[in-house]
């Protein structure tokens, strides 16, 4: 009777977790169907009027060739007098839309006239703050980080991998006391704090001009490429993706969000000053995300200066010394209309190193996400959209350890971060370091006995 009634509960249990996994199979392929019906629900707003104007292809070949060389207007046009010529319900008209969309998007957003006078090279707006001086040669991040015992870089490889890292005690602290820093700041500038998913449609990621294939992509893939989810590799993103499809009132605008996230980038450097942490496969940033009208062509602009005022305002006050630079077209990303980058001075590395970037992207990702507001006239127009880092946390924490060090290897942080600190202000090394032994040879060095031998 016991083995009947055992025998009952497997038969039971196998049959749940088959239907448990016929339920999970479904429920992942009606997902994944919604968010391709999704997609084909919310086509781009492409201005095809533009592109495929012959007296616009002289100037957009141009802009193409100066921005990485994505993009083809030739292939653009081309499609476009096919499709002409193609009868509207017939299965080669869909393809030909359907091509001649995937070119369009894949061509840059305009530039500002003002950039094509720089070359290749960025354009020095100012200097902030005095350059600091030492009365002792000043040690790189990751020397001082090991004499403290606050970082763990090395011997990864079992754990996750290269370009990661662990911040342990002092260092934790101070990455929560700058993300809380920031934070309180953007609140009194009165934007919107939002959670963020990590996890995006591709079609998402692309509307905000990331490309998601092929080998140089820096996108994480998370599962099968049918189902196109990635890791975000900014909150840009996940924002970008909240308001898609979303059709905002002008009363409403300008819109400012805020979110702390995960970035998760699949980027790699052979450049030795961007060893340790200063370029990483995962890391936390402050984003700041905008959307402003267009009635007057200058609402982007504006809160696009907001921030880049407000990220000076942010670093100046932790005392760094950095450099705020207009960037040139090569230099843009597809979606930039104009971007400024903002470089700190690291003196263990005695080089500036990228802390932030902001950009106006005017309506290229609302075109693509399908952002829209009614103006006050109720005609339903693209809006514009602004991004800017406000605390990439890595970067800042190089430049500050690196700024504030002391000649007996501790680390006094600036006077800004005190009230957010939860420890003292002062970095020291601990009173009994945890230091761990690691494992160089992983090979078993004793004989190999067969099984059964000396039995």
């Amino acid at each position: 009777m016991r083995t009947a009634v055992m025998r009952c509960a497997k038969v039971q249990q196998s049959l749940l977790k088959v239907l448990s996994q016929q339920t999970y199979s479904c429920l992942r392929t009606l997902c994944t169907s919604v968010g391709n019906l999704n997609k084909k629900l919310l086509k781009p707003k492409l201005n095809y009027e533009y592109l495929c104007n012959p007296e616009n292809t002289h100037y957009i070949e141009n802009l193409v060739r100066h921005r990485k060389n994505i993009g083809c207007i030739h292939k653009v046009l081309d499609l476009n007098n096919k499709l002409r010529l193609a009868h509207e319900n017939s299965e080669e008209y869909q393809k030909l839309e359907q091509e001649l969309e995937e070119e369009a998007l894949k061509i840059p957003n305009d530039a500002s006239p003002h950039l094509w006078e720089y070359g290749e090279e960025p354009k020095v707006l100012e200097y902030v703050n005095p350059k600091p001086e030492f009365s002792f040669p000043p040690q790189e991040f990751s020397q001082l980080a090991h004499r403290l015992d606050i970082l763990r870089t090395e011997n990864l490889g079992n754990i996750t991998g290269t370009r990661s890292y662990f911040f342990k005690g002092a260092l934790a602290d101070l990455e929560h006391a700058l993300i809380r820093y920031t934070v309180s700041r953007l609140l009194r500038e009165g934007f919107t704090l939002m959670s963020v998913p990590d996890l995006l449609y591709s079609d998402i990621i692309e509307g905000c001009g990331m490309n998601t294939k092929g080998e140089h992509s820096q996108v994480y893939h998370i599962v099968g490429p049918n189902e196109g989810v990635c890791l975000a590799g900014t909150a840009e993103m996940s924002l970008g993706g909240y308001l898609r499809g979303r059709q905002l009132e002008a009363k409403e605008l300008p819109l400012r969000l805020a979110a702390v996230s995960r970035c998760y980038r699949a980027e790699g450097s052979g450049h030795t000053e961007e060893r340790g942490i200063f370029r990483v496969h995962a890391f936390t940033k402050v984003e700041m995300f905008g959307v402003t009208a267009a009635d007057a062509g200058e609402e982007s602009h504006e809160l696009y200066s907001e921030m880049v005022c407000l990220q000076k305002e942010l670093y100046s006050k932790l005392g760094l010394h950095f450099q705020v630079l207009d960037m040139p077209l090569h230099d843009l990303g597809a979606p930039a209309y104009t971007k400024t980058d903002m470089e700190a001075w690291m003196p263990g590395r005695k080089m500036y190193g990228e802390i932030s970037s902001a950009s106006n992207c005017t309506d290229f990702q609302a075109a693509r996400l399908n952002i829209t507001y009614k103006d006050t006239a109720g005609r339903e127009r693209l809006a514009h959209t602004v991004n800017g880092t406000a605390c990439a946390v890595p970067r800042l924490i190089i430049a500050l350890c690196e700024t504030f060090q002391e000649a007996e290897g501790t680390i006094s942080l600036p006077p800004a971060l005190h009230a957010y600190l939860s420890g003292p202000p002062k970095i020291t090394p601990p009173a009994n370091p945890v230091r761990t032994t690691w494992l160089r040879n992983k090979a078993f060095q004793g004989p190999i006995v067969p099984a059964g031998a000396g039995s």
